[in-house]
């Protein structure tokens, strides 16, 4: 058996091609024969640097000896051991798509010989030709949350790579992405929530399903996905502990919610548990809301999802979609005044920080009242004619 050198011994030498070689031992085989890792430069002089800098980052890393496996490789073996347990099959199916758009470019290249300067130029390159059918002006570029996609998917498989000590740091540290840019959400106003209001009561066999969902916000999967023994009728509260999604061939696949944090508990309002009650007094199901034909299985999401197009093309309605209806919901709260942290919770989102960050025109609207309210009792102070901020104005008008 090899002597097992240990990690970081290095070792310099002039190459025949005249370069200077500098290498270290970053980790073992399996037969404890040295895994290296090597970089080079015209003198010696500027060997060091490299060579010092290679040892810093090397430091206290043992690498194994898949570390010499192709990024091809390493994606299947994340997919498939790390992923495929602990995600939804959606989430899943999604992070293969994802990595799709990395294999053209990295999938050859050893594991650990991969560089943050690689991953950005294929981020660069993705972004710009990533598009397999072009829009109708032939633009190929793929958009900026599609190429957050990649990147969140990408890293998270190399950060496993790192605790696998499969490469000593990740690569996608230090890249550049798109920030993430929130579209203005399309939502029905007071106007045209009354108005969908109205004209779900024409449509009797989904009246309590809309208004439930108008009144609490929850995702499609999961309001499909309610059972009766999720609702307390005493107390009012709803559990939401599944979510229905569409799988192969158009199944319908009962599942966990989107997050853990998803799995939670929300009190009904009034109304809509009152609504609720009525409903249970008829119930055939284990379902609250069962597929009308089979009433043994949940109502299918694609299903609710063409109702509503109806209901709002009938009602001559904007063309939302159904996420556009917990957009109302979360609106309207936190413009009434329901506070970030209590409609996070509602909401199932991970922290009150992204209820904010997505519904950041809403309380843009409530500092500009605030504003106005300041300014209201600050003139029950000042009276209405001795306004300094109003003088200000006045003085510098003139002064023009």
């Amino acid at each position: 058996m090899a002597k097992r050198r240990p990690s970081g011994e290095g070792a310099i030498r002039k190459r025949k091609d005249g370069r200077w070689e500098g290498r270290i031992v970053v980790g073992h085989k399996s037969d404890n024969k040295p895994i290296f890792k090597s970089v080079f430069a015209k003198t010696q002089k500027e060997l060091m640097p490299k060579l010092h800098k290679l040892i810093d980052e090397y430091s206290n890393i043992e690498l194994s000896e898949d570390s010499n496996m192709q990024l091809d490789k390493w994606l299947d073996v994340w997919l498939e051991k790390y992923a495929k347990p602990t995600v939804k099959n959606s989430t899943y199916n999604g992070y293969k798509n994802a990595l799709k758009y990395v294999r053209p470019y990295l999938g050859k290249k050893i594991l650990r010989q991969i560089t943050t300067s690689d991953i950005q130029k294929m981020y660069n390159t993705v972004k710009a030709k990533g598009r397999k059918k072009p829009k109708s002006d032939a633009d190929t570029s793929l958009s900026d949350s599609t190429l957050r996609g990649i990147h969140m998917v990408l890293h998270q498989c190399m950060d496993s790579a790192v605790k696998n000590h499969l490469i000593s740091k990740n690569p996608t540290d230090g890249t550049t992405i798109p920030k993430r840019n929130y579209k203005q959400k399309q939502i029905l106003d007071d106007s045209q929530l009354g108005i969908f209001t109205e004209a779900i009561k024409y449509y009797p066999e989904w009246y309590d399903f809309f208004y439930t969902e108008i009144t609490t916000g929850l995702r499609r999967g999961e309001i499909c996905g309610l059972k009766w023994t999720d609702l307390d009728r005493e107390t009012g509260m709803l559990k939401i502990e599944r979510s229905i999604t569409i799988g192969s061939g158009g199944k319908v696949v009962i599942g966990k919610t989107k997050t853990e944090t998803g799995k939670r508990k929300i009190l009904l309002s009034p109304s809509t548990l009152h609504i609720l009650k009525k409903r249970s007094e008829n119930q055939i199901s284990e379902w609250i809301f069962p597929n009308p034909l089979h009433p043994e299985k949940p109502v299918s999401p694609s299903v609710a999802y063409s109702k509503l197009k109806e209901i709002l093309k009938s009602a001559n309605l904007p063309d939302i979609r159904f996420h556009d209806l917990r957009h109302t919901f979360a609106t309207h709260a936190i413009a009434s005044g329901v506070d970030a942290k209590t409609l996070s919770n509602i909401l199932g989102h991970t922290n009150a920080s992204f209820t904010l960050d997505t519904y950041t025109h809403v309380t843009t609207d409530m500092q500009q009242n605030a504003a106005d309210i300041v300014g209201d009792f600050m003139e029950d102070i000042f009276g209405k004619e001795l306004k300094p901020w109003q003088k200000e104005s006045e003085k510098a008008e003139q002064a023009q």
